[in-house]
């Protein structure tokens, strides 16, 4: 009877490929740089560097899907973000619900049926580091933490786009908090209407990673940026400070117990 040496067996997960991480790597330091280059800039320029900016931000996130869940997770992460972006955003400026009267205008680009093509894609760039953020956290609640970071998101985006003549509000009734200028049915509409994509994506995608998937790295530092940006431009160079503070501490408020469970918490096993 011979004794053998027991040795674990090393893990197989390794990394993307040299190239994919290159390439989403790049399509990250874009998106930083066009929001840095943002409030520096002015005039006609600005609408095509808000386009510019989505359209990169969600590149790096669908290929970083890909990365790391493999082609059928990017694949009905992109169509359902996609359709439900649209679909909402449709419903919005028909009926004035789930988020209240407002309309786009025509500097966002090509539109469909009055909705600009690039916002479906800006529901997509936020909703997939959301969606995993909710998933290491939030357990039984992943569909209200999902909602309530696409909802602390919003209250930075909306003031600075509106200030940017992207879209228009009718204002009736209260506004949200620190932005005189959006209605408070806006921030309930994106509480409830990111819960519904959120708990739709979480009950079709798959959780599984690949392999040799990529690590959660590139979605971790969009949302740390999207937090800074939203405080520093609000902060120093969009002069609404009330805004700033008060988006800033909700926000990181949400995103706290994501990032503390990376750093303390139990390591992915899947």
């Amino acid at each position: 009877m011979s004794i053998r040496n027991y040795r674990p067996r090393a893990s197989n997960r390794r990394g993307a490929s040299w190239r994919a991480t290159i390439v989403v790597v790049a399509l990250l330091l874009t998106t930083i740089g066009l929001e840095i280059a943002y409030p520096l800039t002015h005039g006609s320029t600005l609408s095509d560097l808000t386009i510019a900016t989505v359209y990169c931000a969600a590149a790096a996130m669908l290929l970083h899907s890909y990365l790391s869940y493999g082609k059928l997770f990017a694949l009905i992460f992109g169509a359902i973000t996609l359709l439900y972006g649209y679909g909402i955003e449709e419903l919005g400026i028909r009926s004035g619900w789930p988020f209240g009267t407002y309309h786009y205008d025509p500097s966002l680009g090509f539109a469909i049926a009055g909705v600009p093509l690039v916002v479906p894609f800006a529901w997509l760039m936020m909703s997939y580091p959301v969606v995993i953020a909710a998933r290491k956290v939030a357990q039984g609640w992943i569909f209200l933490y999902g909602g309530l970071a696409l909802m602390a998101w919003d209250i930075f985006l909306d003031p600075q786009m509106v200030a940017a003549g992207r879209w228009h509000w009718k204002l009736v009734g209260p506004h949200s908090p620190f932005a005189p200028q959006i209605p408070l049915s806006n921030t309930a509409g994106w509480l409830f209407a990111g819960m519904g994509l959120i708990a739709l994506l979480n009950l079709v995608l798959p959780r599984e990673r690949r392999k040799y998937g990529a690590n959660s790295t590139i979605p971790d530092l969009f949302l740390l940026w999207t937090l800074c940006a939203g405080v520093l431009g609000n902060l120093f160079f969009f002069h609404r400070v009330g805004l700033a503070i008060f988006g800033g501490l909700l926000f990181a408020m949400i995103l706290a117990p994501y990032f503390f469970a990376l750093r303390f918490g139990r390591p992915d096993l899947d």
